[in-house]
């Protein structure tokens, strides 16, 4: 796999760049696919800039997609590329069936026909639904709760059947939520820091119950290289920590790093259908694979404070930007 071509979808976003980081640092030949939507930057590649080839093209146009591959015939594919962003789709959640379900069935199509030897899924814990007791396993029924979560709880079915109905090596992988360096300012750790820093509100849905699992982005990357290397095709493996907080908790521990008053702390109404719980289990994966996560939540936390508190500027342009995108959102909604 070291000497064969990997293309990467959405390598230029949060998780797919740290993908690449990785990747290239082992000497794979990459081939990155993005189509630099609001949450794609070309900021996070720089530094690969002569080690990988990159392409911009969306994943659900399908000549597009087949003049890559014939042009760079890749052995597998990492598919992170997707909207994400469940507030986003709840305003509006025609770009979610567009990418994350009609955008994985032309990639998929297109990978199928040029015959890859893997194709790795990246879905999310969210398919799951609300996990009030205990944790999700592979096997656990899907209930999505948000149109983002349907979307790609639509995408591991599709991937699913083309396991079984072609013979497909797909392999998806469902991480639990993650955080680190260059995550977009619309993210819960991201905004919390950014408005920390600028002594602005910290905006909480509800009371900040809702307890998430927290996956440093660098183990993320390192369980889809294992993934990669070790999976076996038609299986999905969870990818989670065990570091599960709730969000009122991560509020007030990025306000003691920054040394900041909990005061900052503003409470708004919940959003639409906010689950209250995901938890993860993950032991497939560290039994039969060998990977667990080995960055706590604590060490994660203060190194992402530590990269935005440096990289103030960039993250100050980017919540500039979606600060425009939500003015004109509610001006069209009024």
């Amino acid at each position: 796999m070291k000497k064969r071509k990997i293309l990467v979808t959405g390598g230029a976003g949060f998780i797919g760049r740290e993908f690449v980081r990785q990747a290239v640092k082992e000497g794979k030949k990459l081939v990155v696919v993005d189509s630099l939507t609001y949450a794609g930057d070309m900021a996070r590649l720089k530094e690969f800039e002569g080690k990988i080839e990159f392409f911009k093209a969306d994943i659900g146009h399908a000549p597009k997609l087949i003049e890559i591959f014939k042009k760079t015939r890749p052995d597998a594919v990492i598919h992170f590329a997707a909207e994400t962003h469940v507030d986003r789709s709840i305003l509006g959640s025609g770009p979610f069936i567009k990418t994350n379900v009609e955008g994985t069935q032309v990639l998929l199509d297109v990978s199928k026909n040029f015959e890859v030897s893997r194709f790795i899924h990246i879905s999310t814990d969210e398919v799951y639904g609300d996990v009030l007791k205990g944790r999700s396993i592979e096997d656990s029924p899907i209930v999505a709760s948000s149109p983002y979560s349907a979307s790609k709880a639509a995408a591991d079915l599709l991937v699913r059947s083309y396991v079984r109905t072609f013979g497909f090596p797909a392999i998806v992988v469902r991480p639990s939520n993650n955080y680190g360096p260059w995550q977009y300012p619309e993210k819960f750790i991201p905004v919390v820091i950014h408005k920390a820093l600028n002594n602005e509100h910290v905006p909480i849905y509800a009371q900040g119950l809702n307890e998430r699992e927290w996956l440093f982005v660098g183990d993320c990357a390192n369980a889809v290289l294992t993934v990669l290397k070790k999976g076996k095709p038609g299986e999905a493996y969870n990818v989670s920590s065990g570091d599960s907080k709730k969000n009122i908790d991560v509020a007030k521990r990025i306000l003691d790093i920054l040394g900041k008053p909990h005061s900052l702390l503003t409470f708004v109404k919940d959003r639409p259908g906010h689950d209250l719980r995901y938890a993860l289990h993950s032991s497939k994966i560290k039994n039969q694979l060998g990977w667990e996560a080995e960055t706590s939540f604590s060490k994660g936390l203060e190194e992402t404070v530590l990269w935005y508190q440096k990289n103030a500027l960039w993250c100050a342009r980017k919540a500039l930007a979606l600060k425009h995108h939500w003015s004109k959102v509610y001006i069209k909604k009024s």
